[in-house]
């Protein structure tokens, strides 16, 4: 009996929603991730936040952050590393530290470290990949920002960096306290262990040395690894900057004076156009003081008065009290004119010289991440203003001296429009794929890997057969087989997604390989098994599913080889994301660098060492 054409049409329509439904819960990955993905026609998104209460500028910071890996990176490390620990290493408060209730909790919720947990769900949250329009509130991070500091957040004020600077101290505070907790907790780890270690010395007289850094000890190892970590990942936005004095008269130079930093500000002069380098001058250039007096010139100032003082003396007593004086002085001089003389009677501060000084600033603790806010209030005694300026700011920054130069790059703006009293906060962030990213559906990955595992492929796995040459006896491989094997193991790893472009590109390198081998597997007169035999392996008779591999010049000559695809993808770090709020558009570098007037904040990440880009 023939079925109707609309019963057939119905259960076609049914398998393909079948199949539809099927692909976005076990595998939605293959088309999301992909960079491929993007010549689809389907309008690509992020996650946008909604703005109930004008909380635009917390909108912006929270969207640019989001845009930071290495910020990233270290809320995983950190909250990582928190979980193995216990949560009894930061719940334990010193029971040295001389503290109130209220500052005991606070230290407590310090070391647990409440602000980062709720930073990093909240970029979690941001980073998802949509596959449709997505807006969340961030109203979650704004409760346990509330509760750290047990006042609410003001929406009147309403300015960016302030919200900016509150988070980063935050954080910064909260990693300190952890860093605490841990070496406390492996201080008492190691006295536990000295303890034990004695009785048991005092019962079987045998010498036991334990890691407590000690000089009969052994090497505080443990101790020194902490340490190294702690450094190697600690707080990105972190700082230190160092402020040094000299007299121009005697060049003496004062003891550096270090301070850390989260941001850096730098005032925008009132011209109509300037640069962020001219900035930066600003803040690190050499300045020069006038009326300034030197310890050193006001030590050398007591001893020549004294000096003429013991000219005049008569008696011996006060001889030898300006002798005693004069060669404390001079010693002074010569080891510390900063520390304080005691039992000796100085000069009048009116009579000691004023001299000019010039003060340095420099950075000598580089960030990873460096929060830049241009100040742009200008204060009359009457009112204030904004300060309109253009300030060019470069896509590649570089800070630092010739031989301590680092380069960042430019990762996320946050700009303001309007007044000084009103506007609005939007927010570029590059739209680049960022490792690692966030999966809060963990099924899907699951569930992939389960079919993956329980259904293999009926296509058979490409083996290599490589040639016989003194290189494949000494186990190495030639260029051709080892780009196969890496595209090959990359699109068979289980329970990994694979991009439509990665598909493709193998799927192409498959068809000319099976083209080459419907040409070599054609017997020729030239090509006898006895004169191929120092070529082939012996396996080349049998049945196999292998494909011959075409040669690098063969991969050059078509352009379409897997390491120049690579290559080609490079270029989507041009694109960016322009939010503002729950709106989100798409725009490019050029965009982002025009935005001269309107820029407030900017995000810059130091390049790593093997950066290509």
């Amino acid at each position: 009996m023939q079925e109707k054409p609309t019963t057939v049409a119905a259960y076609a329509a049914g398998a393909s929603l079948a199949a539809v439904a099927l692909f976005y819960v076990f595998g939605p990955n293959y088309t999301i991730d992909g960079d491929e993905s993007n010549d689809s026609n389907r309008k690509k998104s992020i996650v946008g936040l909604s703005n109930l209460a004008n909380d635009c500028f917390i909108n912006s910071v929270l969207q640019a952050l989001a845009g930071l890996g290495d910020l990233r990176v270290y809320l995983i490390h950190e909250l990582h590393r928190r979980q193995l620990d216990g949560p009894e290493t930061y719940h334990t408060v010193a029971s040295d530290e001389e503290l109130t209730d209220g500052a005991t909790d606070k230290l407590r919720e310090l070391q647990q470290g409440i602000t980062t947990r709720a930073l990093k769900e909240m970029l979690d949250r941001l980073n998802e990949r949509p596959i449709y329009k997505k807006t969340i509130s961030a109203r979650d991070f704004i409760q346990a920002l509330e509760y750290a500091f047990r006042t609410r957040i003001s929406r009147n004020q309403q300015d960016a960096q302030e919200f900016l600077q509150i988070v980063l101290e935050r954080l910064c505070d909260e990693y300190h306290a952890g860093v605490r907790a841990r070496r406390r907790a492996l201080g008492s780890a190691a006295a536990a262990s000295g303890s034990e270690g004695s009785a048991q010395e005092s019962s079987s007289e045998v010498e036991v040395r334990i890691d407590d850094g000690s000089v009969n000890g052994l090497p505080a190892i443990i101790d020194t690894k902490l340490k190294e970590i702690d450094q190697e990942s600690g707080f990105p936005f972190e700082g230190m900057m160092e402020s040094q004095i000299e007299c121009q008269f005697c060049h003496y130079q004062y003891k550096p004076n270090q301070t850390a930093f989260v941001n850096l500000t730098l005032q925008v002069p009132q011209k109509s156009s300037t640069t962020l380098g001219s900035c930066f001058d600003g803040l690190l250039k050499t300045e020069y003081i006038e009326d300034f007096r030197c310890d050193r010139c006001s030590l050398q100032h007591a001893v020549d008065v004294k000096s003429k003082e013991l000219a005049r003396a008569r008696s011996q007593s006060d001889r030898d009290r300006l002798e005693r004086e004069i060669s404390r002085l001079r010693e002074a001089i010569e080891t510390d004119p900063e520390a304080e003389l005691e039992n000796i009677t100085l000069p009048p501060s009116e009579s000691v010289p004023k001299r000019r000084i010039a003060r340095y600033m420099r950075i000598t603790a580089f960030p990873k991440v460096i929060a830049i806010h241009l100040s742009r209030s200008i204060f009359d005694r009457s009112s204030s203003s904004k300060n309109a300026a253009k300030v060019s700011f470069p896509e590649r920054l570089p800070l630092g001296g010739l031989l301590t130069q680092k380069w960042y790059k430019l990762l996320a703006i946050v700009c303001h429009k309007g007044s000084h009293h009103s506007g609005h906060y939007e927010s570029f962030r590059r739209n680049h794929i960022y490792p690692p990213f966030s999966t809060p559906g963990a099924f899907s990955s699951y569930a992939q890997s389960r079919v993956a595992s329980e259904n293999p492929s009926a296509a058979p796995s490409p083996r290599i057969h490589p040639r016989s040459s003194p290189e494949d006896s000494l186990g190495r491989q030639s260029p051709a087989t080892s780009t196969i094997s890496l595209s090959g193991s990359t699109q068979l790893t289980p329970g990994r997604p694979t991009t439509s472009g990665s598909r493709r590109s193998f799927q192409s390198t498959l068809s000319r390989s099976s083209k080459t081998e419907t040409q070599t597997q054609t017997p020729s007169p030239s090509d006898s098994p006895s004169t191929d035999q120092g070529r082939w392996s012996s396996s080349i008779s049998a049945p196999r599913a292998s494909r011959s591999i075409p040669r690098p010049s063969q991969e050059r000559d078509a352009g379409t080889g897997v390491s120049s695809r690579l290559r080609r993808r490079r270029k989507p770090a041009d694109r960016w994301w322009r939010i503002s709020d729950e709106k989100i558009k798409e725009c490019k570098t050029s965009d982002v660098l025009g935005m001269q007037r309107e820029v407030y904040l900017l995000f810059y990440e130091l390049e790593k060492p093997d950066s290509t880009e």
